[in-house]
């Protein structure tokens, strides 16, 4: 989590621990030689990332075993012209992304993270910038001046959020840049990547909490940290996928396992590196046509699974009355699988069945939830991906309290029993697949 404050730092954060256990890259721009055995990990828009093993015994047609998740989390990300001035402060123009708890940002310890591109001598580089301190802060209004605000506190998310960085005062002493960006934070991006702030051509940045993630309550077993939506499951799913792929453990897998890290599911997943992207449906065709079957790519998903994997609604001490009474998910108790009957979770009997199964046989603890008639339900990666390619689709993830505030809070425990999940879902899918007798 304290590595990973935009998404391009989360890919960044995955590639190192795929890196550590021989974990190959690979490019989209080349034909790939893939081989049984192997393992591989590409990214696209440094914000989404693929990682892969293939099984010995894979052959053009066989099962993908899948996990899929997403980088990003609600935020303030900057605006193309970052100037904002008035009543003697300097500020940050900043455009809300995704549904935020956006209350929860005001007077927090803020900072900036992403990426810069720079023009070198070799031609335009990308590079990433994470300003470790505090640099940024939405002030809230003195009670004194709004006697109201107990009763509900209102704010524009236009002329309310915006961040201040410095006052006019201090700001004349910077005279690098020009009016439509903020001179100050082009100098300071331009001393973090050791270049001259001309050489900066254009910025992606997000605004993000600089409170490192920690381990709390009274026995240690939560964490609280920004966006454990939800990076932690890309921590799970990943850790999964390195934890299995041992040669001993690729020596009888038919199919191939894989990990599916997307970016933008919090604004809809439309792009080119989310999930409405042909990135899986690619990935699946691509494999197949490195083993000489590229006919059989179709065969290939009837015999494949997905998980998606996205955190999920802890029951609220405090408003238990938002829950179902038949379905009130508790930390320390598992993973959840997540159903909605107008799918905006892809669970049906089939998936839910089969995930099922595996966790029993294994004495891993699991949960369902489903949302009460009278609320409404978010949704997931999973629908999207399940409609797009006809795999087989389940949605599960861990409870955590306080989903889309800039502070989060989750289970310790879980963690680890949705590892053991992933890790045998990934192991013995395929065998488990051969027991499902559906037509």
């Amino acid at each position: 989590m304290n590595g990973s404050r935009s998404p391009f730092h989360a890919v960044v954060s995955a590639k190192k621990i795929l890196g550590q256990v021989g974990f190959e890259e690979i490019h989209e721009n080349v034909k790939w030689n893939v081989k049984p055995g192997g393992k591989y990990y590409y990214s696209r828009n440094q914000s989404c990332l693929v990682a892969f093993s293939i099984g010995e015994k894979f052959k053009p047609g066989n099962g993908f075993n899948l996990i899929a998740s997403h980088t990003d989390s609600p935020c303030f990300k900057l605006k193309p012209h970052t100037n904002v001035q008035g009543q003697g402060f300097n500020q940050i123009g900043v455009s809300t992304y995704g549904g935020g708890l956006w209350h929860t940002w005001f007077d927090r310890d803020l900072t900036l993270a992403g990426r810069v591109m720079v023009s070198t001598e070799h031609g335009i580089e990308s590079r990433l910038v994470d300003i470790d301190r505090p640099i940024l802060r939405i002030p809230t209004l003195a009670i004194h001046l709004d006697r109201t605000v107990s009763d509900g506190f209102k704010f524009n998310s236009e002329t309310h959020c915006r961040p201040i960085l410095e006052t006019a005062i201090k700001a004349q002493f910077e005279t690098t840049g020009n009016d439509l960006q903020n001179k100050s934070l082009v100098n300071l991006l331009a001393q973090q990547l050791n270049v001259k702030p001309e050489n900066i051509l254009n910025f992606e940045l997000s605004v993000a909490d600089h409170q490192p993630a920690a381990i709390g309550g009274i026995n240690n077993e939560f964490i609280f940290s920004a966006r454990l939506d939800n990076l932690l499951h890309c921590f799970t799913s990943v850790t999964s996928l390195v934890e299995t792929a041992s040669a001993d453990s690729l020596k009888n897998e038919p199919n191939v396992r894989g990990v599916l890290l997307f970016d933008n599911e919090e604004v809809g997943s439309r792009s080119a590196y989310g999930a409405m992207s042909p990135i899986l449906n690619e990935i699946i065709e691509r494999i197949n046509t490195a083993f000489g079957g590229a006919d059989q790519s179709l065969i290939s998903k009837r015999k494949s699974f997905l998980i998606s994997a996205d955190m999920a609604h802890c029951i609220h001490p405090n408003y238990p009355d938002k829950h179902d009474s038949n379905h009130k998910p508790m930390m320390h108790s598992g993973p959840v699988i997540k159903i909605n009957l107008e799918t905006r979770y892809a669970t049906n009997a089939e998936s839910e069945c089969i995930l099922e199964y595996i966790a029993k046989k294994h004495k891993i603890p699991i949960q369902k939830f489903c949302v009460r008639n009278d609320m409404a339900c978010g949704t997931t990666v999973g629908p999207i991906l399940s409609g797009d390619s006809g795999i087989r689709t389940v949605d599960i993830g861990n409870p955590q309290l306080s989903m889309h505030s800039i502070r989060e809070t989750c289970g310790v425990s879980d963690i680890s029993s949705c590892i053991d999940l992933c890790k045998v879902f990934l192991e013995e899918f395929a065998s488990v697949d051969e027991i499902m007798k559906i037509n």
